[in-house]
This record gives C-alpha cells, structure tokens and sequence, in this order.
C-alpha cells in the first residue's frame, strides 16, 4: 500500500538517519503514483513491453550485474562476452552476413540509446570525412524526419544540419538529398523507419547516391532495428532497409526498443573498418596510464547489457517472430478503425507499427490534439503530441494487444463526441522530451 503522505511529505535533504529499506521503498511508490500505467498498455511511446515474464528477466539479469562496470572488461570479462555476443546476433539481424564478403568485416559497439548511436556515427563520420578527404567544415544530408538526435549531434560536433523536406508520403526524397550533397558532405542519413510517421526510406536509393558520391550512409534503425528483421520473415515488410543494401556504411538499433530490453542499451555496426576506428576513444595523455572507450561513457552500467544479453536469448527468433506477429495485429486493428472513422486520417504511409495520425483536413475535422485530451480524461490512453503537421504519435508494440481493441472503443466514443461538440484544444504543446 502507497503511503501519501510519505511521499509527499519527503523533502531533498539528506536525512540525519538513514531511513529502513522499505520506508525507502514506499516513498519510491509514492512517487509513482502520477506515472502513467505502462503495464496496463495505456502508454504508446517510450515503454516497449513484452509481458510480466519478461520484465522478471530483465529485472533479475539488471540486478545480478547493479555493481559491475564495463569501463574495464579486464576486471570484468562477462561484461566484454555479453557485449560481443550482442554485437554478433545484432550483426546477423542486420544483414551484415550478407554483404559482399561476409560478416568478417563489419565492426559494433555499444552504447547507452539511440541518441549515443547517432552522436557515434555522425562523430565517425565527421573524422573519417577529415582523416580521407581533409573536409574542415563537413555537412550532413538527412530528411526533416530524420531523429532530432542528429539535431544535437550536429550541435556537438560543429558539423552543419542540412534537412531536406520529405515527399508526400514522408518518405526521404533522394533526389533533393542528391541536390544537397557536395564536397564538405560527410554523411548521409536514412531512416527505418522514422520516428515521426513510421516510414521506411527509400535506402536502397540513397545507398546509390552515396555510392556514386563516396560518402558514408547511416541507417537509423533505432526503432526498427529489432523489428524490422521479424516483420520480413513474417512478410509484412518487403523494402531493402539494412546492412546488405549497397552503399550503407553504417547502422544503429536499441536493443530497448523492439528488442524490448531494459533501458539503455543500443548497437552501432559499421560495414566500413576504417569508419568503425573513427568510434573508440583511446588516450595516454595524463597520469594513469592508457585510458580506452568505445563510446561516449566511461564508466558504464552492466544492468542494462546482462539484461539485453538475457533477453535475447530468452527470446530467440520465435519469441521475436511471435511478439513482432502482436505488435503487427495490434497495429493494424488501429490503423484500420482510424481509417475507417470520419474525420480522422493517418499521416504519411506508414511501413511498420510506428504512425501518426489525427483529424483529417476538413475545415470542421476533429481537432487532433482536442482528440489526444478526450483519449486521456476517457482512457488513460497517452500518446506523444507532434507538429507539423498537428498529430498523435503511437509506437504500437507486442504489449497493446490485450487491450487495443479498448482504445478503438475509447476512440470511436471520443471522435463522436468531438464531432458533436466542435472542441478544440488549448493546449498546442508537443513535447518529445522534457529537461
């Protein structure tokens, strides 16, 4: 039972007498009170779950290594195991055994998310970019969809943000990204698929254009990295997206995604070796000897890679086939009543379980975020808030498919009375992430 009155009683201090583990432990509900219910999938966005089984794995496997720190895998040598046996399953999921020669030549790491793997590949590629061709003020192609994490990474690396608008159907359009490129271009960037809209670039064109131009192409398959392969032996995704398309030199998945690990865990593959040396960190420049990294961290947690490790082989493919199948179902049931609703529309073409959607362009639609407030105060239903153009976001995962055709119900209900009523939101806020 939550106390409260603890946990809202409880103040930054330091307390003069340390406090018994389950005090502390009830504070810790209290606080969570006002957290959205996750484990009864009313969230679509930044909890992917896979049941209660699962969650005990992860949990366990986090805990068994709470203490253990990557930084030195000498001190401990499990830590440098798991981490290579994640990078070797993530190469074959990514279609780095069938490029030309093999898997013998492709190199991973990992790193704490997305955002490191982006920060890693685009920091790659800027020093590979001057080591090669000595470009003093280099430039990154990519598409307005393309993750706001390459936003900070540019910002970082003082590397110039080139965003190309997309077509129609929120797809890359290569040929203005083509038009884009030029001498000081270090890299370009696809997506499989996007965050905003759930679509898969068209790689297989940008691998030619990189191609033809000498420039290294990342894949950001952050989202779809461990979906992607699961929904293509299922047959619902046909495009050419990974490591095996001609002209990709780089890619990045998050295990916490749709490998549906603990937080946070991610893997950046190069197919290219001398990109690939442009990651790891190494110096002597100081007191204490010889200093090496291969990510941003030093000090890194073993929790989240002993759970990534854990869940992958808890899974296996079948495991990963049968949670992609649910997340596929799920998707679609929604997908097909947002479709089959008056007034409400899907943005772009969505090629996964990732979308957006909201009220269609009709002068008296639905007002999209009014339709985001009426799910919530009916269902508890939370969904990211976008724009442009006005949208909600739904990251549709295994988990949602107990209780998917509730939001439909909910949606439905909400539409009508929106329709009826002619509400409109106040509040025009979209926030991603919060500081």
């Amino acid at each position: 039972m939550v106390d409260r009155s603890m946990a809202d009683s409880a103040d930054n201090r330091l307390p003069a007498h340390g406090l018994d583990a389950d005090t502390v432990m009830g504070r810790l509900d209290g606080f969570a009170i006002d957290d959205r219910d996750w484990r009864g999938g009313r969230v679509f966005s930044l909890v992917y779950d896979a049941g209660p089984e699962v969650r005990q794995l992860l949990t366990r496997a986090a805990a068994r290594y709470a203490a253990e720190n990557a930084l030195n895998t000498m001190a401990f040598p499990s830590l440098g195991r798991m981490q290579r046996d994640i990078v070797t399953i993530t190469i074959g999921l990514l279609g780095g055994d069938r490029r030309p020669g093999g898997s013998g030549g492709v190199r991973g790491y990992l790193t704490s998310g997305g955002t490191e793997s982006l920060l890693q590949a685009t920091r790659a590629a800027r020093d590979l970019g001057r080591a090669r061709r000595g470009v003093e003020h280099p430039n990154v192609v990519l598409a307005t969809s393309a993750h706001a994490a390459f936003a900070k990474a540019t910002h970082y690396f003082d590397v110039e943000s080139r965003r190309i608008p997309v077509r129609p159907d929120g797809s890359a359009d290569v040929d203005a990204m083509a038009d884009a490129v030029d001498d000081r271009t270090v890299l370009m960037v696809g997506s499989a698929p996007s965050y905003p809209q759930g679509v898969i670039d068209p790689i297989a064109e940008l691998g030619v254009v990189a191609l033809d131009r000498d420039i290294p192409l990342h894949v950001d398959a952050c989202l779809g990295g461990y979906l992607l392969p699961f929904l293509g032996m299922l047959g619902h995704v046909t495009k050419p997206w990974d490591l095996s398309v001609p002209g990709v030199t780089s890619i990045s998945a998050d295990l916490h995604k749709y490998g549906y690990a603990s937080k946070g865990v991610s893997v950046v593959l190069y197919g290219d070796r001398d990109l690939a040396r442009h990651q790891p960190f190494v110096t002597t420049d100081w007191l204490g000897g010889l200093y090496g990294s291969p990510s941003l961290a030093g000090t890194r947690a073993g929790g989240p890679i002993a759970a990534g490790w854990a869940v992958l082989h808890h899974l296996g493919e079948d495991g990963y086939l049968r949670l992609a199948a649910d997340a596929h179902r799920a998707a679609t049931t929604l997908l097909d009543a947002i479709r089959s609703t008056r007034g409400l529309a899907v943005r772009g073409a969505p090629d996964a379980t990732v979308f957006a959607f909201g009220g269609d362009d009709r002068p008296d639609g639905i007002d999209t975020f009014a339709l985001g407030d009426a799910l919530d105060a009916r269902g508890g239903w939370f969904f990211d808030r976008q724009t442009p153009p006005d949208s909600l976001h739904a990251t549709v995962h295994a988990g949602h498919a107990a209780v998917i055709h509730d939001l439909c119900t909910d949606l439905d209900a909400a539409v009508d009375d929106l329709r009826r009523t002619g509400t409109k939101s106040d509040d025009r806020s979209t926030t991603y992430g919060t500081l």
